[in-house]
Protein backbone atom coordinates (compact mmCIF):
# COMPACT_ATOMS: atom_id res chain seq x y z
CA UNK A 1 0.00 0.00 0.00
CA UNK A 2 1.21 3.37 -0.90
CA UNK A 3 -0.34 6.75 0.66
CA UNK A 4 -0.33 9.84 -2.13
CA UNK A 5 -1.73 12.23 0.46
CA UNK A 6 -3.99 12.27 3.59
CA UNK A 7 -7.01 10.84 1.72
CA UNK A 8 -5.93 8.79 -1.20
CA UNK A 9 -3.79 5.26 -1.50
CA UNK A 10 -3.12 2.85 -3.89
CA UNK A 11 -3.40 -0.85 -2.84
CA UNK A 12 -3.41 -3.88 -4.68
CA UNK A 13 -6.91 -4.91 -5.53
CA UNK A 14 -8.69 -7.81 -3.72
CA UNK A 15 -11.47 -10.11 -4.92
CA UNK A 16 -13.85 -7.88 -2.77
CA UNK A 17 -13.46 -4.84 -4.63
CA UNK A 18 -15.02 -6.85 -7.76
CA UNK A 19 -18.63 -5.28 -7.40
CA UNK A 20 -16.73 -1.61 -6.27
CA UNK A 21 -14.67 -2.18 -9.71
CA UNK A 22 -17.62 -3.40 -12.07
CA UNK A 23 -19.39 0.13 -11.10
CA UNK A 24 -16.34 2.21 -11.00
CA UNK A 25 -15.77 0.69 -15.00
CA UNK A 26 -19.22 1.81 -15.92
CA UNK A 27 -18.81 5.16 -14.65
CA UNK A 28 -15.05 6.28 -16.47
CA UNK A 29 -16.89 4.41 -19.63
CA UNK A 30 -18.81 7.65 -19.74
CA UNK A 31 -16.32 10.18 -18.79
CA UNK A 32 -14.00 9.69 -21.89
CA UNK A 33 -13.27 8.55 -24.99
CA UNK A 34 -10.28 7.52 -24.55
CA UNK A 35 -10.85 4.84 -22.90
CA UNK A 36 -11.31 1.16 -25.34
CA UNK A 37 -15.00 1.10 -24.05
CA UNK A 38 -17.71 3.12 -23.24
CA UNK A 39 -21.13 3.03 -21.08
CA UNK A 40 -22.03 -0.50 -20.61
CA UNK A 41 -19.69 -1.67 -22.96
CA UNK A 42 -16.84 -3.38 -20.11
CA UNK A 43 -19.39 -6.72 -20.19
CA UNK A 44 -17.89 -8.74 -17.31
CA UNK A 45 -19.84 -9.51 -14.23
CA UNK A 46 -18.87 -9.02 -10.49
CA UNK A 47 -18.24 -13.32 -10.24
CA UNK A 48 -15.78 -12.80 -13.85
CA UNK A 49 -14.21 -9.68 -12.18
CA UNK A 50 -13.26 -11.82 -9.13
CA UNK A 51 -12.00 -14.61 -11.10
CA UNK A 52 -9.47 -11.89 -13.34
CA UNK A 53 -8.13 -10.44 -10.26
CA UNK A 54 -7.61 -13.97 -8.35
CA UNK A 55 -5.79 -14.84 -11.78
CA UNK A 56 -3.38 -11.81 -11.51
CA UNK A 57 -2.78 -12.04 -7.92
CA UNK A 58 -1.35 -15.42 -8.84
CA UNK A 59 1.17 -14.63 -11.63
CA UNK A 60 4.52 -13.15 -10.53
CA UNK A 61 4.35 -10.62 -13.79
CA UNK A 62 1.14 -9.17 -13.55
CA UNK A 63 -0.15 -6.57 -11.37
CA UNK A 64 -4.12 -4.83 -10.34
CA UNK A 65 -3.78 -2.04 -8.52
CA UNK A 66 -6.64 0.71 -7.47
CA UNK A 67 -6.34 4.06 -6.15
CA UNK A 68 -8.76 5.29 -3.35
CA UNK A 69 -10.19 7.81 -1.16
CA UNK A 70 -12.10 7.36 1.78
CA UNK A 71 -13.14 3.72 0.61
CA UNK A 72 -13.96 4.20 -2.63
CA UNK A 73 -11.93 3.39 -5.83
CA UNK A 74 -11.15 6.51 -7.89
CA UNK A 75 -8.58 4.96 -10.30
CA UNK A 76 -7.14 1.83 -11.26
CA UNK A 77 -4.39 0.18 -13.37
CA UNK A 78 -4.11 -3.08 -14.78
CA UNK A 79 -0.43 -4.53 -16.60
CA UNK A 80 -0.32 -8.14 -17.36
CA UNK A 81 2.71 -9.53 -18.52
CA UNK A 82 3.04 -12.27 -21.32
CA UNK A 83 2.33 -15.68 -20.63
CA UNK A 84 5.11 -17.77 -22.67
CA UNK A 85 8.63 -18.03 -21.78
CA UNK A 86 9.37 -15.75 -24.45
CA UNK A 87 7.15 -13.07 -23.55
CA UNK A 88 6.67 -12.95 -19.94
CA UNK A 89 8.81 -9.68 -19.02
CA UNK A 90 7.08 -7.66 -20.79
CA UNK A 91 3.11 -6.37 -20.82
CA UNK A 92 0.92 -3.85 -21.49
CA UNK A 93 -0.81 -2.08 -18.71
CA UNK A 94 -4.08 0.32 -19.19
CA UNK A 95 -5.08 2.98 -16.27
CA UNK A 96 -7.96 5.37 -15.60
CA UNK A 97 -9.16 8.02 -13.18
CA UNK A 98 -12.82 9.15 -12.48
CA UNK A 99 -12.68 12.74 -13.84
CA UNK A 100 -13.86 13.92 -10.58
CA UNK A 101 -9.70 13.39 -9.76
CA UNK A 102 -8.61 14.21 -13.29
CA UNK A 103 -5.21 16.48 -12.70
CA UNK A 104 -5.10 15.77 -9.29
CA UNK A 105 -1.67 13.33 -10.24
CA UNK A 106 -3.24 10.07 -9.25
CA UNK A 107 -3.11 8.29 -12.81
CA UNK A 108 0.82 9.30 -12.70
CA UNK A 109 1.49 7.69 -9.33
CA UNK A 110 -0.77 4.84 -10.34
CA UNK A 111 2.04 4.53 -13.13
CA UNK A 112 4.94 5.24 -10.67
CA UNK A 113 3.50 2.15 -8.66
CA UNK A 114 4.04 0.28 -11.55
CA UNK A 115 7.45 0.86 -12.52
CA UNK A 116 8.80 0.61 -9.35
CA UNK A 117 6.43 -2.87 -8.45
CA UNK A 118 8.83 -3.85 -12.05
CA UNK A 119 12.23 -2.68 -11.06
CA UNK A 120 11.06 -4.46 -7.91
CA UNK A 121 10.08 -7.99 -9.36
CA UNK A 122 13.36 -8.91 -11.42
CA UNK A 123 10.91 -10.40 -13.99
CA UNK A 124 9.58 -7.07 -15.90
CA UNK A 125 11.83 -6.13 -18.39
CA UNK A 126 9.40 -3.53 -20.28
CA UNK A 127 6.52 -1.91 -19.66
CA UNK A 128 3.88 -1.26 -23.10
CA UNK A 129 1.19 0.76 -23.65
CA UNK A 130 -1.19 2.59 -26.03
CA UNK A 131 -2.37 5.52 -26.24
CA UNK A 132 -4.82 7.27 -28.76
CA UNK A 133 -2.68 10.30 -30.52
CA UNK A 134 -5.13 12.27 -29.90
CA UNK A 135 -4.80 12.06 -26.18
CA UNK A 136 -2.48 14.59 -25.90
CA UNK A 137 -2.36 14.97 -21.40
CA UNK A 138 -1.55 11.06 -21.53
CA UNK A 139 1.12 10.81 -24.11
CA UNK A 140 2.86 13.75 -22.09
CA UNK A 141 2.19 11.95 -18.87
CA UNK A 142 3.96 9.12 -20.30
CA UNK A 143 7.02 10.92 -21.86
CA UNK A 144 7.39 12.40 -18.76
CA UNK A 145 7.88 9.36 -16.52
CA UNK A 146 10.37 8.23 -19.72
CA UNK A 147 8.04 6.18 -22.06
CA UNK A 148 9.12 6.89 -25.75
CA UNK A 149 7.06 6.08 -28.58
CA UNK A 150 7.70 3.18 -30.90
CA UNK A 151 5.26 3.10 -33.41
CA UNK A 152 1.53 3.83 -34.71
CA UNK A 153 -1.49 1.58 -35.10
CA UNK A 154 -3.87 2.94 -37.95
CA UNK A 155 -7.49 2.94 -36.94
CA UNK A 156 -7.13 1.48 -33.39
CA UNK A 157 -10.25 2.87 -32.19
CA UNK A 158 -13.59 3.78 -33.72
CA UNK A 159 -15.93 5.55 -32.07
CA UNK A 160 -19.29 7.39 -33.65
CA UNK A 161 -18.01 6.25 -37.35
CA UNK A 162 -14.46 8.52 -36.82
CA UNK A 163 -11.11 5.91 -36.65
CA UNK A 164 -8.72 7.05 -34.21
CA UNK A 165 -4.66 5.96 -34.00
CA UNK A 166 -3.12 4.64 -31.75
CA UNK A 167 0.41 5.27 -30.70
CA UNK A 168 2.86 2.43 -29.03
CA UNK A 169 4.62 3.58 -26.16
CA UNK A 170 7.52 1.79 -24.06
CA UNK A 171 9.70 2.02 -21.46
CA UNK A 172 12.67 -0.63 -20.65
CA UNK A 173 13.12 -1.44 -17.14
CA UNK A 174 16.83 -2.44 -17.14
Amino acid sequence: MKEINDKCIIRRALKSDAPALIEYLNVIGGESDFLTFGVGEFGITAKQEEDMIENILKKDNALFIIAEVDGKIIGNLNFTGGSRLRNTHVGEFGVSVVKEHWGKGIGEELIKYLIEWSKTTGKIRKINLRVRTDNVRGINLYNKLGFVQEGILKRDFLLNGIFYDSLLMGLLID
